[in-house]
């Protein structure tokens, strides 16, 4: 059995399913890990691309897609430094990445993110919230605030949710035991409006 997940993201095939993500289109996944929603992404006809700052998680998802069969673009990358061009992207995931970043690293990967998606792209973000009180998870868990503060910027929510603990089709043992918080965002087609 392996030691990674083999399933994607519950809330990526949420996303997915009601065509949130153009089909055949381009898409990111920030901290792939070992690939799971990368594979999952390229065999439904997306070209998928993922970076991770981990080698040795690159070189399982690179062996994982050899042996599937499916064309993908794996990377060793920070999320602050994405390898790609400007507004290279139709769609982005961040399963998890966001809330395991220092808190510097957060303002620079937000403007990365806006730099590689294009106008209007949907971003799927997940994260373990500050609300949750449990010494599992990453020790910089934002507040909703934090993330609203981070990402409005460059982006305009469209959805927020919350699902707690033991959510029906919970993605790993953390989300099972810790719940999670997803939004759906678009990066902005423009610079954000001036406060009134």
């Amino acid at each position: 059995m392996p030691w990674y997940s083999a399933r994607p993201s519950p809330w990526l095939v949420r996303v997915v399913r009601q065509q949130r993500f153009r089909p055949r289109t381009s898409i990111l996944d920030v901290g792939c890990g070992t690939g799971s929603n990368v594979l999952w992404l390229a065999r439904r006809g997306y070209s998928a691309s993922g970076v991770d700052v981990a080698p040795t998680a690159i070189a399982t998802a690179r062996d994982r897609a050899r042996r599937a069969g499916v064309d993908v673009d794996l990377r060793v990358a920070s999320a602050d430094a994405l390898p790609f061009g400007r507004e290279r992207f139709d769609g982005a995931v961040d399963n998890g990445c966001f809330h395991s970043l220092p808190i510097r690293q957060r303002a620079p990967y937000v403007r990365e993110l806006v730099r590689v998606l294009r106008p209007g792209a949907p971003l799927l973000l997940t994260w373990i919230p500050r609300e949750v009180r449990t010494s599992l998870g990453p020790p910089h868990r934002p507040s909703l605030g934090e993330v609203v503060s981070a990402f409005e910027p460059g982006f305009v929510f469209s959805e927020m949710s919350w699902h707690p603990p033991d959510t029906p089709g919970a993605w790993k043992v953390l989300d099972a035991r810790m719940g999670r918080s997803t939004a759906l965002l678009h990066r902005r087609l423009g610079r954000q409006p001036p406060p009134r």
